[in-house]
């Protein structure tokens, strides 16, 4: 009884409700999530916090742009088409990833060595045209043709479309996720890293919200902010047990986990989601930088707006 009274008694009554909804399933990058979740730290900042999974990968970035989420985790060229080409009120609040996840993949028996390799192969990739791009910008910086290959829309079958050979190599697969993944199914994957070719270092995945919410709720945005640095804190001094707590959080009727792959994914992911000292801060000079490759690359018809497009917490 005396648990129960002290337990009570460090319950806040003046909790405020606050919804995020993940970029995709949970795994390794959303530890930090679950670690504040378990160990009370969004609860000692007056916070309810609701995890949410997207149907689909736009969901993040529109639910959050109309407010039927507090915050929506999603990719950083994404943020600036939608306020560029379709005036969607939203911003940038913070960085989970510091630079791209996104490399070319392919199985090392193939023989690429670089871009230049690319020429006369068939390259898959899920239709979007950043991907495209990236494979464009990549080719040329390195002197080879683009018109030479073959961009096949593979959806999200990236893996097995270098593994059944339905392409040589295949765009947007994720250092973090596909080629652990096809380590531990034994095969020998190898990539390249857009960023040694003339694509920016662009932030991979970035948490948004709309103007309107932050105009609102302002204070506990900077107060999740708050629990989430703690935590991550907590990751990065021990990510044994961070690993351990996300998978009790699996969600494994739609998407299990394999324990030998996100512990390799976190290792992967730990040194990009704070190259700077500070977990989420944002520098304007990479938006700009970022935006002026998009224009450049064709995915923006007009000058980008970064008017109010991202803003750091208290630090």
């Amino acid at each position: 009884m005396i648990l129960f009274v002290l337990s009570a008694c460090n319950k806040r009554d003046d909790t405020e409700k606050v919804s995020i909804m993940l970029d995709w399933y949970p795994n390794a990058v959303h530890s930090f999530l679950y670690v504040a979740e378990e160990k009370g730290y969004f609860e000692e900042e007056g916070i309810e916090l609701d995890i949410q999974f997207p149907a689909n990968p736009t969901d993040p970035i529109n639910l959050a742009a109309a407010g039927k989420v507090t915050m929506g985790i999603t990719y950083q060229p994404d943020v600036i088409i939608a306020k560029t080409e379709q005036d969607i009120a939203v911003k940038s609040v913070g960085v989970l990833v510091q630079s791209p996840l996104n490399h070319v993949g392919f199985l090392k028996d193939t023989g690429i060595k670089s871009p230049k390799d690319f020429e006369g192969k068939t390259i898959g990739f899920t239709g979007i045209p950043l991907n495209e791009a990236m494979v464009q910008t990549m080719m040329e910086t390195d002197g080879a043709d683009f018109n030479s290959v073959t961009m096949v829309d593979v959806g999200f079958e990236l893996s097995s479309s270098i593994v059944s050979e339905k392409a040589d190599a295949a765009v947007g697969m994720y250092i973090n996720h596909e080629f652990p993944m096809l380590e531990y199914e034994g095969y020998q994957p190898g990539h390249l890293d857009p960023t040694d070719f003339g694509v920016p270092s662009f932030y991979e995945l970035v948490v948004v919200t709309s103007d309107d919410t932050w105009a609102k709720e302002q204070k506990n945005i900077e107060a999740f902010w708050r629990a989430a640095r703690k935590a991550f804190d907590d990751m990065e001094t021990n990510p044994d047990e961070a690993l351990a707590t996300l998978l009790k959080h699996q969600d494994k009727a739609n998407f299990p986990l394999i324990e030998e792959v996100e512990k390799e994914s976190l290792s992967i992911l730990l040194p990009k989601m704070n190259t700077n000292g500070k977990f989420g801060h944002q520098d304007a000079e990479v938006w700009e930088v970022t935006a002026d490759w998009m224009t450049k690359a064709g995915l923006l018809t007009q000058e980008a707006n970064l008017d109010g497009i991202f803003v750091n917490m208290e630090e």
